[in-house]
């Protein structure tokens, strides 16, 4: 064991030091991703010169932050539209129809109906703003599909195509069904010698283009093999089809698995800036699906016949930038947190959290946690989105009344590591459990700051009585499997912050770096 400060090699310099990778490159290109860290889903509204956007939030709360942007490339939160627990959300719809905003959300598990076991159910939200507030959640009472995706047809009627595909009409104000849900397209067929996932059909979203409707889809599973899913088109003149498929399907796919870029799939396609078309999607970044699954934007051209055809190339080079930056360019949000605002950062969320979970923090001079459960399986950790490949993490905390509390990486309730302290001794965990047989010989302390570092999967960690001399923890970690092949989860491994036990847990001046690739 060592004492000594982590190394000057870990500061990193310029605007990565607060926040994640940007895409915008301030030359007038740009390079994917252009969300960093798990955003996987991405479900996006062109409102005018505004576009929208929002991913899959899971079981985190609050859920469906909602991002603005006018150039596609640099985003700023407006706020969740779910703020309080609802249950596993994924894979929505945004729609405007009639100066009203609507998202269409599938859930499972829901605060109502709290079985795991029970199928997914449809749900609608609306709004006067983007900004919110929101509507309650409406249950549309369709059960058993996921994956929404709204559009307006030639005879003016609302419809939610949903997995498999299947749609259902909607009545005019879009708060209810009119009508029976119905299969309405059964799919491109890729050949059976492609090593994919599963077929699943999935993901349809409808745009418009001229005289045609345009039905993308998600195929081949997606996670498991990198060449697995995979966008596919078809096309109808009628909302009611019938749907002709794309000569040159799929048009996005991992050929390879030497590509950068992994299981692309959930494409939405759309005019933006200066009538140029893109599509937006997901996808695992090559060696680090720890990340989960990152958004990409894609240029996509026309043919002569009105077929898409995505035109971004090798995307591990730049591309250009889908317009000049409409304002001071400025993307995501700071990561770091001193905890003094009196509310919680847009960059925080509690992973699986009951529906008391705010009375458990409280925010001021530091966050305050109540302790809950008995490990950080059972007690619902803060947890916060990263997108770099290697970062450093750190905090400090008061032990009130017998709590544990501790500084993780942090996959799911069944797959992290890190450490934690009781205030007389310190607990190493891995790979989702405590280490009985490591007993790493720290102070006994009420204050103790902590700090982790991963450099490309290669976890070290740090504590510090006084956050000036610190000793390196004994163990070391490979955290290169904690990811959605090991643990069957779309999730991704972030920094958490739990409570444990008894009592409370004052959390102050949370860091975040990023470490120079």
């Amino acid at each position: 064991m060592n004492t000594s400060t982590p190394p000057n090699s870990f500061l990193s310099v310029g605007s990565r030091a607060e926040g994640q990778r940007r895409a915008d490159l301030g030359n007038g290109t740009y390079l994917n991703p252009v969300f960093a860290g798990d955003h996987p889903d991405p479900a996006i509204l062109r409102d005018g010169d505004d576009y929208y956007l929002t991913f899959s939030s899971f079981e985190s709360t609050p859920g469906l932050i909602i991002w603005h942007s006018r150039d596609l490339l640099n985003w700023k939160p407006l706020g969740p539209a779910l703020p309080e627990p609802i249950g596993n959300v994924f894979a929505v719809d945004i729609c405007k129809v009639d100066d009203r905003y609507y998202i269409y959300i599938p859930i499972i598990a829901t605060a109502v109906s709290p079985d795991p076991a029970a199928p997914p159910q449809i749900y609608v939200i609306h709004s006067e703003s983007m900004a919110g507030p929101w509507s309650e959640p409406i249950n549309l009472g369709v059960s058993g599909h996921i994956d929404p995706g709204h559009a307006v047809g030639e005879d003016g009627h609302r419809y939610l195509f949903l997995s498999g595909v299947s749609r259902v009409r909607l009545s005019a104000d879009g708060l209810g069904t009119d009508g029976p849900v119905e299969h309405v397209y059964d799919g491109w067929r890729y050949p059976d010698d492609w090593v994919t996932e599963a077929y699943a059909l999935e993901g349809p979203k409808l745009t418009r283009r001229g005289d045609w409707f345009y039905l993308t889809a998600a195929v081949g599973g997606t996670s498991g093999p990198p060449t697995g899913h995979m966008v596919t088109v078809a096309r109808s003149r009628s909302i009611n089809g019938p749907w002709e498929d794309c000569p040159r399907n799929p048009i996005i796919r991992t050929w390879n698995a030497v590509e950068p870029w992994w299981s692309k799939g959930h494409a939405t396609l759309f005019e933006g800036p200066n009538g140029q078309w893109w599509s937006i999607y997901h996808g695992y970044e090559n060696g680090f699906t720890t990340l989960g699954r990152q958004t990409l934007l894609e240029p996509i051209e026309w043919d002569d016949d009105g077929w898409p055809r995505a035109a971004g190339g090798d995307l591990s080079r730049p591309l250009p930038a889908p317009t000049d930056p409409v304002e001071e360019p400025s993307h995501g949000t700071p990561l770091s947190d001193n905890f003094t605002e009196e509310r919680f950062g847009i960059q925080w969320s509690f992973h699986a959290p009951s529906k008391d979970e705010y009375l458990r923090a409280a925010i001021g001079s530091g966050l305050v946690l109540q302790a809950r459960g008995t490990s950080p399986s059972d007690s619902s950790p803060l947890t916060s989105i990263v997108g770099d490949r290697r970062y450093e993490i750190s905090v400090e905390m008061d032990l009130i009344d017998g709590a544990q509390g501790g500084l993780l990486l942090y996959y799911s309730d069944r797959l992290y590591c890190g450490m934690g302290h009781d205030g007389d001794a310190m607990t190493s965990y891995r790979a989702g459990r405590a280490i009985p047989y490591w007993r790493e010989p720290a102070p006994s302390t009420k204050t103790i700051h902590l700090r982790i570092v991963n450099d490309s999967h290669i976890v070290t960690q740090y504590y510090s009585t006084d956050g000036i001399e610190w000793t390196r923890h004994g163990l070391r970690f490979n955290v290169a499997g904690y990811n959605t092949n090991t643990a069957d989860e779309l999730l991704s491994l972030r920094p958490a912050l739990f409570a444990t036990g008894t009592g409370q847990v004052r959390f102050r001046n949370f860091q975040y770096r990023a470490l120079e690739d």
